[in-house]
């Protein structure tokens, strides 16, 4: 995907999530804003990230393309805005604070190692978003995490607490894949 094309969704998110605000069948809200968006129906996983003031105000995504990128912006958008279990849901009133920026992932790819001390060695900062699993528990982090867990142990350890488990479980049938991703962001405005 070209960076002029990238560009586009941003304003792709943010047009989904007023639309939801505004409607009164959020379910609704996803639709085609015109044209240039038929560039992003190939198929494609993506999180949205909404910040407010630069601190998180939601994120959902999906790790794996599943339907088209448009859809799947359109979709995350609107999830992050108003499902974001962590989060209320945004509001008209505070969307024109809200910055978003989107991340087109990477094929998630499995992990080959025989310890958490190899896992730590292989993981990349900065680069790497990771894919934790162990039985029912499954957690991500975007490789935008790295900027607040620079540490792999400490990223390690965080991404299992966010799988419900202790920060120093280790156990064998743990999986892990990394992905990278092409991200973009609105211009911060100022208000």
């Amino acid at each position: 995907m070209q960076t002029e094309q990238g560009a586009l969704l941003p304003r792709i998110a943010r047009g989904a999530i007023a639309r939801a605000l505004t409607a009164p069948d959020p379910a609704n809200a996803r639709e085609v804003i015109d044209e240039d968006m038929l560039l992003f129906k190939e198929h494609g996983a993506c999180f949205v990230t909404l910040t407010q003031k630069g601190v998180l105000r939601g994120c959902i995504g999906t790790l794996q393309a599943c339907r088209s990128l448009l859809v799947d912006v359109q979709y995350n958008a609107i999830s992050a805005a108003i499902h974001d279990s962590r989060f209320l849901p945004v509001t008209l009133e505070e969307f024109p604070e809200i910055t978003v920026e989107v991340s087109v992932l990477s094929t998630p790819q499995p992990l080959s190692f025989g310890s958490q001390s190899e896992v730590l060695a292989l993981l990349r900062p900065g680069l790497d978003g990771v894919v934790f699993e162990y039985g029912s528990h499954r957690a991500t982090f975007l490789p935008q995490v790295w900027e607040n867990l620079p540490q792999p142990k400490q990223f390690l350890a965080m991404l299992k607490q966010k799988a419900g488990l202790p920060a120093n479980f280790w156990a064998e049938g743990i999986r892990l894949s990394r992905y990278h991703v092409t991200k973009w962001h609105e211009i911060v405005r100022e208000h």
